[in-house]
């Protein structure tokens, strides 16, 4: 966990320095390490925030890069991601209650894109979905802090 925040810290302050090539490069490993932990993280609500903000810190950076279809990408990925988190039986309950939980917060950036950029095919299928109806929101951790704004300051250290 501790290396998946340092890495995701340096790529904001790289994303904020406007080193925007870095940035990807740090967001691209905290990716790589968050979906390889997945389910082998000792807390569930952590192991899925990580996925949900390296995945989308990409999507930030790639808007502000102007390539909006490598943004729904990066968006439709987790989002996808979470819902078949959600309904896969082999995996540990906690990690499908937490994908749930998350699920209503991509499904609300989908949301926010679609808004703003057009919402092309991937991105109205994933829309039309009705998102789950399920537990309160995710719990607060520090996880959702390291994301940072598009255009503002991190909410991170």
């Amino acid at each position: 966990m501790e290396h998946w925040k340092q890495t995701i810290e340096a790529g904001n302050a790289r994303y904020h320095a406007g080193d925007l090539i870095e940035a990807r490069e740090h967001y691209l490993r905290a990716l790589a390490q968050a979906q390889l932990l997945f389910t082998l993280w000792p807390d569930a609500d952590e192991a899925v925030a990580a996925v949900v903000v390296s995945s989308h810190n990409l999507a930030d950076l790639h808007v502000r890069l102007d390539q909006a279809a490598i943004s729904a990408g990066y968006l439709c990925a987790v989002h996808e991601r979470l819902l078949r988190t959600q309904a896969d039986p082999q995996l540990p309950p906690a990690l499908r209650a937490a994908a749930l939980r998350h699920s209503n917060r991509t499904y609300a950036e989908l949301l926010a894109f679609a808004r703003r950029h057009g919402d092309p095919p991937r991105v109205r299928g994933l829309l039309d979905r009705a998102p789950a109806a399920g537990p309160a929101p995710a719990r607060p951790s520090a996880l959702p802090a390291l994301r940072h704004r598009p255009g503002g300051p991190s909410h991170g250290p």
